[in-house]
């Protein structure tokens, strides 16, 4: 079977998705010229063309407003804000605009966005540039987080965030770009369900991100032991998956 890399994962989805709905616009900072800070969007900018994919200024919260606007105005937006770090200054647009528009216009209208991030620590990228920000919005009602640990879900779950009609905030941990792992058998994968990635009868791990990578070893030296550990792979923050977790 061939391998996919993670960061190829989530280009994949982008390309695949910009080609498939004349909808999704995608943009942020040196997302098109560049590629990308860590190399996952090379090559959009010259297939789509300056209308759908485009770099902006450093400005997180014109990001957020614009994507919002583009959201309730037809398109189907996909922003990236570098750092998780910094979505502190597009959560206005976020919590009190994107999150609330579904109720407040009585279910008539949604906001169809994904702000994807690079997340977590381990790569030397100092304080300011290296948090998980997904528990920052997890109390907020309308909005899903997601959190995949391997190439294929990176994939999926990319692709199923940008068709879908809530706003969503897609978490990529910086340790996982040069991961590979098998291509996935599923166009999609289905927000908000777990996957059991490792069978066990004595104790459960549940992760997600690069958690799950560190869980599965874990649970090879507790096998050492005797300890037959079950691992859980939760892939959504929100919604959570609290039938297959309590299981």
């Amino acid at each position: 079977m061939s391998e996919l890399e993670f960061r190829k994962a989530i280009r994949d989805a982008l390309d695949e998705e910009i080609e498939r709905d004349p909808a999704v616009v995608f943009f942020g900072e040196d997302v098109a010229a560049a590629g990308g800070v860590f190399m996952t969007t090379p090559g959009l900018h010259e297939s789509h063309g300056q209308d759908r994919v485009f770099d902006t200024p450093i400005s997180e919260l014109a990001m957020a407003g614009a994507a919002f606007g583009a959201a309730v105005t037809g398109l189907r937006p996909v922003i990236e804000i570098m750092f998780g770090d910094f979505m502190a200054l597009p959560m206005d647009s976020l919590v009190n605009q994107s999150a609330k528009f579904w109720y407040v216009s009585k279910e008539q209208a949604s906001v169809p966005l994904v702000v994807r991030s690079a997340v977590g620590a381990g790569g030397r990228f100092g304080a300011m540039h290296s948090q998980i920000h997904g528990t920052w919005f997890q109390g907020i009602p309308g909005l899903k987080i997601v959190a995949p640990s391997n190439p294929a879900d990176a994939k999926g779950l990319l692709k199923s965030a940008i068709r879908d009609d809530n706003p969503v905030i897609f978490l990529e941990h910086k340790r996982l770009y040069s991961m590979t792992g098998p291509e996935p058998t599923e166009e999609t994968v289905p927000l908000g369900k777990a996957a059991v990635v490792r069978e066990g009868g004595d104790v459960t791990i549940v992760s997600a991100l690069r958690g799950v990578r560190d869980s599965l070893e874990a649970a090879e030296r507790l096998a050492g032991d005797g300890i037959d550990a079950e691992v859980v792979d939760i892939r959504s923050l929100r919604p959570l998956d609290h039938e297959t977790v309590l299981e």
